[in-house]
């Protein structure tokens, strides 16, 4: 396995794991009252920031248990890395326009900022999934 299709699974991984996080959390705390009188930002940036050591760490072992490959990218690695990010950003750019339209109309934050996070959930996840998907079935370029 490529070192940069490991990245894309540890990406995966430490997404899933960080938005059910997240999602337990607040959902634990809102108990029967309404979603917006959470206190959610605290969970938001912790497990933001608990996904960044996390995906730090895991690329870390990752290049420890296979040194050779740690450094190594070639042509189609960075073909596809770029294919994989394109595909992901596309959800960022759906849910920085349905952050917009939300602020527009003046949505509670606790709305907005929950769809921007999704939105970067999902762009994780769609762009890791495409680069995993190309390393596993093929990729051609355009």
């Amino acid at each position: 396995m490529a070192m940069e299709e490991k990245r894309a699974w540890i990406m995966v991984v430490v997404t899933v794991f960080g938005y059910a996080a997240y999602l337990i959390v607040v959902l634990r705390r809102a108990g029967s009252g309404p979603l917006v009188d959470i206190p959610y930002v605290a969970p938001l940036l912790w497990t933001i920031g608990a996904a960044i050591v996390a995906s730090i760490v895991l690329n870390i072992a990752a290049a420890i248990t296979s040194p050779r490959d740690a450094g190594r990218k070639d042509q189609r690695d960075r073909e596809i890395g770029r294919f994989g990010e394109y595909l992901g950003q596309s959800f960022v750019v759906i849910g920085s326009v349905a952050a917009l339209v939300m602020a527009m109309a003046e949505l509670d934050h606790f709305w907005i900022a929950n769809t921007v996070y999704l939105a970067f959930v999902l762009s994780s996840l769609l762009g890791s999934i495409a680069k995993i998907a190309a390393y596993r079935w093929g990729f051609q370029a355009w």
